[in-house]
C-alpha cells in the first residue's frame, strides 16, 4: 500500500485483498491491548460529526495498543484557523497517523500531499473509502467470496458509492446502479470504473430504474438520500427520490437470498423501510461492525 488511504482508486486488487484478509485474522484475534501499535498516537481531525467513524477508530486504535486524540470542527477550522498545509506539518511532529473526516475531498488530498505520516480518509464529499472496504469484508464474509457477485445500488449518487464502484471494480463484482436522473455518480468515477471491470470481466451498469437495478441482484444497497450539508435540499430530493425506497416489494425482483446494505445513519421511511431494516435480509448492522475490523487492518498496514 502506499502511505495514504486517500481513495480506493490508488488501492491495488492486491492491496484490498490484503486488508481483507488482514482484517479477518484480526476480528478472529479480537482485542489486543498492548498489541502491534503499542504507544503509536492517531489523531481523529473532524469537520463533520460521526458516530461509527469515530468510535470504531477509537476502539481500533485502542485495541491495538494505541491511542486516540479527537479534534471537532472548533478545534480544527482548516483553511480558516489554520491553512491545511501547517496543519499537516505539526500533526506530523506530533503523531502517529491521521484520520481526517471532511466536506470537500480536497482538504484530505492536501494533508496527505503535506503530512510525513499517514493521512486516512474517514470521509469527505467525494470519497468514503473505509466504508467501502468494510462493506466488501462484509459481503466476502456473507457470501464466501466476492467476484462474480451482482451488486444493486438504488438512490443517491454519492461519495460511498464512488468508493465501491471503485472496489467492486477492481474485484470483479458486477455493479448496476439506479439513481434519478441529476442524481447519477461522478462520470470520472464511472468511467474509471469501467475501464477497470474490463480488465476483471466486471459488468457496470447505470439506469433510472431500480426494478431493473436489483433484478438478480445478490446485494441490494442504499444510502440516506439527503446527506449532511444537503439539508437544504431535503424536500425536493424526497420528491426527485419518490420510488426509490427500498421496501418488499422491491427486494421480491432481487434473487431469494438477497441481502440488504446501508452504510447508516438510516433516515427510516425514507430510503428504506422499517420491515427491511428490521428484517433478515438485512445485514447493516455487520457492517458497522466491520468497520472495526478493516480500520484495525488499515492502521497496522499504515502505522505499524
Amino acid at each position: 500500500m502506499k502511505k495514504d488511504l486517500v481513495s480506493i482508486k490508488d488501492l491495488s486488487a492486491q492491496d484490498i485483498n490484503e486488508l481483507l484478509n488482514f482484517a479477518e485474522n484480526l476480528k478472529a484475534k479480537g482485542a489486543q491491548l498492548g498489541g502491534p501499535l503499542i504507544g503509536k498516537s492517531l489523531a481523529l481531525i473532524f469537520e463533520k460529526p460521526s458516530m461509527r467513524t469515530r468510535v470504531s477508530f477509537e476502539v481500533a486504535i485502542y485495541q491495538l495498543g494505541g491511542q486516540a486524540i479527537y479534534l471537532g470542527p472548533e478545534e480544527v477550522g482548516l483553511g480558516k484557523r489554520e491553512a491545511a498545509k501547517d496543519f499537516a506539518k505539526v500533526l506530523s511532529r506530533y503523531v502517529d497517523g491521521v484520520v481526517v473526516r471532511t466536506f470537500a475531498h480536497n482538504t484530505v488530498v492536501e494533508l496527505a500531499k503535506n503530512a510525513t505520516i499517514p493521512v486516512i480518509n474517514g470521509l469527505s464529499d467525494f470519497s468514503h473509502p473505509c466504508q467501502a472496504l468494510g462493506d466488501i469484508l462484509t459481503i466476502k464474509e456473507k457470501f464466501g467470496k466476492v467476484e462474480g457477485l451482482n451488486f444493486a445500488w438504488v438512490g443517491d449518487g454519492n461519495n460511498v458509492l464512488h468508493s465501491l464502484l471503485y472496489a467492486c471494480a477492481k474485484l470483479g463484482i458486477n455493479v448496476s446502479v439506479a439513481t434519478p436522473v441529476g442524481y447519477e455518480p461522478d462520470k470520472n468515477v464511472v468511467k474509471d470504473s469501467k475501464e477497470i471491470a474490463e480488465e476483471t470481466s466486471a459488468k457496470i451498469s447505470l439506469s433510472n430504474d431500480p426494478a431493473a437495478a436489483v433484478k438478480d441482484a445478490d446485494i441490494v444497497y442504499t444510502d440516506v438520500w439527503t446527506s449532511m450539508g444537503q439539508e437544504a435540499e431535503y424536500k425536493k430530493r424526497l420528491k426527485d427520490f419518490k420510488g426509490f425506497q427500498i421496501n418488499d416489494k422491491l427486494l421480491s425482483k432481487a434473487k431469494p437470498g438477497v441481502k440488504v446494505m446501508h452504510c447508516l445513519p438510516a433516515h427510516r421511511g425514507e430510503e428504506i423501510t422499517d420491515a427491511v431494516m428490521d428484517g433478515d435480509k438485512a445485514i447493516v448492522y455487520d457492517q458497522a461492525e466491520n468497520r472495526l475490523h478493516i480500520q484495525k487492518a488499515v492502521l497496522v498496514k499504515l502505522l505499524g
